[in-house]
């Protein structure tokens, strides 16, 4: 039990004894005691006071006694109004320091057999461009959040929907069939997504080409601006070209499915590639060009039982008049399908594969209402998840020179991006002279895990419902809050093991209970201690930052330690071993910590 359950237990049985009432476990409110009171853990006594019928200090004092007597883990109390700080024994925190120290995964909750399971939706590329920096920052959110919610316990599938049809894909597909002369990835020598996106940006290119033509023809005829624009889009015959091929594909004509399957696997090689790279995966991936189909037919069901209504030109729609909002548009009068009805048809295909308790999207603040709404018809439509889906928002990320553009060819690409970080992780490691004494191999490997490690910290340290300016300067930093930061703490403190084994010093997995604690081994075991209590509040926000923040903390707490202490200079050989095993418990907590943010740390540095 832990020193907080142990006090939680106590103050209920308190409650019982003093004022002969139960008190569920909720109201007993433990929180740390404040910085210049003496104590370690406080108890908030207003709660109690209806119960007590006592002013708050009485009160305080009545629990604080009881406690003091009852509890082991307690050495003493104080008063202060209407808070009881209580200061745990010596020998509770060593007991928390071996449970600790015999307990790999110390904080983070076990999944069991009847584990809830949560799907989480998340990277959703085209398959007419490669992955950009906004992609990065979901398939980081994504996987970070999967092992958030296992590391609270929870069955995760990782889940992944390809926007694999419509007009976009025929825009490239046709751009490749006019300009391409047969180009492959083989030929180009470049990946597959890179090359289809570049023709995605050639379509754009020629077809502006034409607009602009068409317009000046347009208003040579006398034509006004605007409507010649308009116009001009309308007609230029590239566009209608996609449109065709579009038709083409839903009809299932052979050539362009062959087309289209051919540079899809192009893509999805590039894909695999980026997320490997990133260190992200997929438990199941799904496709739109197999989802539309079962949507429309489950919009269909829905009409057919009232829940839906058809107006004169035969569009389908959904009246949401009664929840406070619009009519939203289900199926076009052509009986085309719209993003709405494809993720229906996804989430009846995830259902009937998955024992879905949770399902959570990660998707850009700019689809906010397209999830209000979705959530409103999955649960009309019967699916028990559907009034509870979670739309994990997150806002837009900028560097500093602007924003990103697809189809004029300047966004920021992830593969590049990644090069980037990389190449600057190992330039930025030499000039500090961390490289000392390390082949070439090791060099290269480091750069990868701190090049990425600052990527990945820079985008989830911050609150994800915010839009952020990734400075790629400002993440390779072995200073603030940054991933090279406590990586290379994590690397020191393995530094110091190394040399402890060097030096024939062993260190057991349980130290004996009046073993020396001075206030600041203390406090760094407490912070030790709060990892679990972040997880599981990372988990109920949905919050990779806060894993992000505590990591950071918990690095800072560790360095001043070492700053004010020695470790294998300690005077006494009970004083090193207690901080040798209290290192490397820092250290376990800063691996798994990292790992729920996909980082990985170092050896050395």
């Amino acid at each position: 039990m832990t020193i907080e359950q142990q006090i939680i237990t106590s103050a209920q049985a308190a409650v019982k004894e003093l004022y002969g009432q139960d008190v569920p476990e909720n109201l007993v409110q433990l929180q740390k005691t404040r910085s210049g009171f003496e104590g370690n853990l406080t108890l908030v006594v207003f709660p109690f006071l209806k119960i007590s019928h006592k002013k708050p200090e009485d009160t305080a004092t009545d629990l604080g006694e009881y406690i003091k007597k009852n509890c082991p883990a307690i050495a003493d109390f104080n008063v202060v109004k209407g808070f009881l700080n209580l200061v745990i024994d010596k020998k509770a925190w060593i007991g928390l320091l071996n449970e600790m120290n015999q307990n790999e995964k110390f904080g983070e909750k076990p999944v069991t057999a009847d584990s809830p399971l949560v799907m989480i939706e998340y990277s959703s590329p085209n398959t007419n461009k490669p992955l950009h920096l906004g992609h990065v920052r979901n398939n980081l959110l994504g996987w970070s959040l999967a092992q958030i919610m296992e590391a609270n316990g929870n069955k995760v599938v990782k889940t992944n929907i390809v926007n694999d049809r419509g007009i976009h894909i025929c825009k490239s597909m046709l751009a490749w069939l006019k300009y391409g002369n047969g180009e492959t990835p083989e030929s180009s020598g470049k990946k597959g997504d890179h090359l289809i996106g570049d023709y995605y940006v050639a379509f754009d290119w020629h077809y502006r080409k034409e607009v602009a033509e068409l317009k000046a023809k347009y208003m040579a005829e006398g034509m006004d601006e605007e409507a010649a624009e308009k116009k001009a889009k309308e007609e230029a015959p590239l566009i209608k070209e996609a449109h065709a091929m579009l038709v083409k594909w839903e009809q299932g004509d052979p050539e362009v499915r062959a087309l289209w399957k051919k540079m899809n696997d192009w893509v999805y090689a590039g894909f695999d590639e980026t997320y490997k790279a990133l260190g992200v995966g997929f438990d199941k991936i799904y496709y739109e060009s197999n989802t539309y189909l079962v949507g429309k037919k489950k919009v269909e069901e829905g009409l057919a039982k009232g829940l839906f209504f058809r107006k004169d030109d035969g569009s389908v729609w959904a009246d949401l008049t009664d929840e406070g909002l619009d009519q939203k548009l289900l199926l076009r009068s052509d009986g085309t399908s719209v993003y709405m009805t494809q993720d229906i048809g996804t989430a009846e295909m995830r259902f009937n594969d998955f024992p879905i308790d949770k399902m959570i999207y990660v998707v850009g603040n700019e689809q906010n209402y397209h999830f209000q709404v979705l959530s409103i018809l999955l649960d009309r439509l019967g699916f028990k998840w559907g009034k509870e889906l979670v739309h994990f928002s997150y806002g837009m990320v900028e560097l500093p020179n602007g924003k990103m553009k697809s189809r004029e060819g300047t966004v920021v690409d992830a593969d590049d991006l990644i090069a980037t970080m990389i190449a600057s992780a190992k330039q930025t490691s030499e000039e500090l002279g961390k490289f000392k004494d390390m082949s070439e191999e090791e060099r290269n490997e480091i750069a990868r895990i701190v090049g990425l490690g600052a990527l990945k910290y820079f985008l989830l340290k911050v609150d994800a419902r915010k839009n952020m300016l990734f400075n790629p300067e400002e993440s390779i930093d072995f200073n603030g809050n940054t991933g090279p930061f406590i990586q290379y703490t994590y690397a020191r403190i393995r530094s110091i093991l190394r040399k402890a084994q060097a030096e024939g010093i062993s260190i057991p997995a349980t130290l004996a209970d009046n073993m020396p604690l001075n206030e600041k081994e203390i406090e760094l075991i407490q912070k030790i201690n709060e990892f679990g209590a972040a997880v599981e509040q990372a988990g109920k926000d949905y919050s990779p930052s806060g894993i992000a923040n505590y990591c950071y903390e918990l690095t800072k707490a560790f360095n001043q330690f070492y700053h004010d202490y020695s470790i294998l200079n300690a005077e006494t050989g009970e004083e090193k071993t207690v901080r040798l095993v209290l290192a490397q418990n820092v250290a376990k907590t800063l691996k798994n910590g990292m790992a729920l943010l996909g980082i990985e740390v170092p050896e050395r540095m």
